[in-house]
């Protein structure tokens, strides 16, 4: 492995509080939803009903090449749906969407999120996770790597906004070209997005369809990093040490922005998977204020994988697997953090596995798309009690708001590439690390 030479600069900020243990008792769910096919993001509608995006399994159809440039192929189909949960019983209401998905169905691209504006007009978030040099050129004309806005009545929808092409054209971290658009949110006439092959927040009008990049987020420099074992079957072999090749003392990992939620400051809040090696407490979630400059709200979280305020200013925080990813343990984790910064963990383990996405309902339970990666597995969770479970005993930084300066997986369980991009700024194949 090469590591890549970096300047960075310098974050500085405020201590406000360190989060403390909190017991309590734990947290139990019921299985409102299961069978999905890739799960994604979920948002209730105007109608008090659940929707959940599927990405799908691609399909026969031409292929692009994987982000890293090794492995199987992406195959395109139009497996992708958007399924809504009434009463017990779930029905697909948007079908024939866009997909893009290795042989075996994991690793795909396609509806990744969906959210409904103050009129309750859908929006969906339909992703990619390849280079979008490869989209039009191999696909011809799809949806993938854009924001669409459906019409459940009639089974059709009409392009907002292209993720991915503004990527092509604008580059805006600098890095390698691709494009991976995971999550957004809605602000009045604007779409929030965050790409994490691209490493950007970007914003979308709904009116004129103009993309712009609100920020690129920086590399992490990692010391010591903890990486796999030399010899680890993987589709990224510059990724795992050769044997007897010595340790590297510093290495640089993307960001890997995972999704973004508007807190009740005015700010973005965005989450952070992290790049390859996915260092255990390396992830952070990021406070975008009204000058387009990021700052860390907190950090000591592990691949994060999705945001959510309640209406109370309470934040959370879903972690894909509270291990490096590589170590095939895919136990995630719901943690809360309140407004004075405390953490709790809602759950952890206990069949909560690969999550993908959360949100607040209106009855203060949370709902979570689990086993996210799994084509046909995928569920949708209501967790009952929120009341929250030990923290480990450890303190975790919350960081302020205030006077801030800035310059600043295996073969059973697919690792979700949509979430993974490698110090290279080239997106793990979902088959990269075989444990």
């Amino acid at each position: 492995m090469k590591l890549k030479q970096l300047t960075i600069t310098c974050l500085t900020f405020c201590v406000t509080a360190f989060s403390g243990m909190k017991a309590a008792s734990a947290a139990s769910f019921s299985v409102i939803a299961d069978g999905l096919y890739n799960a994604g993001g979920l948002s209730f509608g105007p109608d008090g009903n659940l929707y959940v995006t599927e990405a799908g399994i691609g399909g026969s159809g031409a292929c692009v090449p994987p982000a890293s440039g090794q492995g199987d192929a992406l195959c395109y189909g139009t497996s992708g749906a958007v399924t809504k949960i009434e009463n017990g019983k779930t029905e697909r209401i948007l079908t024939g969407l866009p997909s893009l998905a290795l042989p075996n169905g994991t690793g795909a691209g396609g509806p990744r999120d969906i959210q409904f504006d103050a009129k309750g007009k859908p929006y969906v978030l339909i992703g990619y996770g390849a280079n979008p040099a490869f989209r039009d050129r191999n696909l011809g004309y799809t949806d993938l790597g854009k924001i669409i806005a459906p019409d459940f009545n009639t089974n059709s929808w009409t392009s907002v906004a292209d993720i991915a092409n503004y990527e092509l054209a604008n580059n805006p971290d600098g890095g390698d070209v691709s494009s991976n658009p995971l999550g957004f949110v809605i602000d009045g006439n604007n779409l929030v997005a965050v790409d994490a092959g691209a490493n950007a927040l970007l914003s979308a009008n709904t009116e004129n369809n103009n993309v712009q990049a609100i920020v690129a987020f920086p590399q992490d420099i990692l010391t010591n990093p903890v990486f796999p074992p030399s010899g680890t079957p993987s589709n990224e072999p510059s990724q795992v040490p050769s044997q007897g090749e010595p340790p590297q003392s510093q290495f640089a990992a993307q960001a890997v922005p995972s999704s973004v939620a508007k807190g009740l400051d005015g700010a973005y809040y965005v989450s952070q998977f992290t790049g390859f090696p996915f260092p255990e407490g390396g992830a952070k979630i990021y406070r975008v204020g009204a000058d387009g400059k990021p700052s860390v709200f907190a950090d000591g979280f592990t691949q994060l994988t999705d945001l959510e305020f309640d209406t109370e200013g309470n934040l959370y925080a879903l972690q894909y697997a509270n291990q490096s990813a590589w170590k095939g343990n895919f136990d995630g984790s719901v943690i809360k953090i309140a407004t004075d910064g405390t953490r709790t963990t809602l759950l952890s383990g206990n069949g909560l596995e690969s999550p993908s996405a959360l949100t607040i309902g209106s009855d203060g339970a949370v709902y979570v798309t689990n086993r996210g990666d799994r084509p046909g597995q995928g569920q949708v969770l209501r967790i009952e009690n929120t009341k929250s479970v030990p923290e480990p005993d450890s303190a975790l930084g919350v960081f302020a708001i205030g006077v801030l300066g800035i310059a600043w997986l295996h073969k059973k369980r697919a690792l979700t590439p949509s979430l993974i991009k490698v110090s290279t700024n080239k997106l793990f194949n979902s088959q990269c690390l075989k444990v």
